[in-house]
């Protein structure tokens, strides 16, 4: 076990640590910034908040990103691991397993990960998967500035720890995806509406069907290798200019 060091925060019992996950989900509106939260509740929770700094890896569509860091250091360490394709994170996350570097002066396995980790300071490392449903997987990434910075102990703590952050992991992830939609339906409602506002003028003031309306937008996107969208705002801002403005394209 690790000694008690003064100052240090003690280690929250398990019914609390939950409790600081779930409100983390419920009381943060902003999903950046609860991944933010929960990658500093991680460092501080897991291990001594002096030497170890935390982040949370993130793969869609075969792409990870880290999403949340308690320092910058460790997003730049993840981002050696993503430009070489490799490292205890991705592997911990590849293969759902616990990636556990008690020393990293004697670790081999991944050169460039481990020559940017002692370049920062770093002596051990500890990746741990988090389990998401669907097309997303993650991994929690602890580092620390000492050799043997985690024990055990720890290890077990992170394991159980993990299950819990996986489920906070999951609804921010969740909240995520549903904003993203909700952003694309405004964006095609609105682009939907600009579509309608310039067909109406063109058919207003050529006296032609909406279908002829259209055959004209889609020709003038199609001659100008202009998205419809940005034909039709165009032509709405044209109108708005000058109301006397006859809005036609040739064939």
């Amino acid at each position: 076990m690790r000694p008690v060091i003064a100052n240090q925060p003690q280690l929250l019992p398990p019914d609390l640590v939950v409790d600081h996950l779930q409100d983390f989900v419920l009381k943060t509106s902003d999903v950046k910034e609860m991944l933010d939260e929960l990658a500093e509740f991680s460092a501080v929770t897991l291990a001594d908040p002096a030497t170890a700094f935390c982040s949370i890896t993130l793969i869609q569509r075969k792409k990870p990103v880290t999403v949340a860091s308690s320092e910058e250091k460790a997003s730049r360490l993840d981002e050696t691991q993503y430009s070489s394709g490799d490292g205890p994170c991705l592997t911990a996350i590849r293969r759902q397993l616990v990636v556990h570097i008690p020393d990293l002066t004697s670790d081999d396995r991944w050169p460039a990960y481990t020559a940017a980790a002692l370049e920062a300071g770093v002596g051990s490392s500890l990746s741990v998967p988090l389990l998401l449903a669907g097309e997303a997987e993650a991994g929690l990434n602890l580092y620390s500035t000492r050799s043997h910075g985690f024990t055990g102990d720890d290890i077990s703590m992170v394991e159980t720890y993990s299950y819990h952050a996986s489920k906070a992991l999951r609804l921010a992830v969740r909240i995520s995806q549903l904003a993203e939609a909700k952003a694309h339906l405004t964006a095609a409602m609105e682009s939907r509406t600009t579509i309608d506002l310039a067909t109406g003028a063109i058919m207003a003031q050529n006296r032609c069907s909406q279908e002829t309306a259209m055959k004209i937008l889609k020709i003038a996107s199609s001659t100008r290798n202009v998205k419809l969208r940005d034909i039709a705002a165009s032509v709405v801002a044209s109108l708005s200019q000058d109301p006397t403005v006859r809005t036609h394209f040739d064939a």
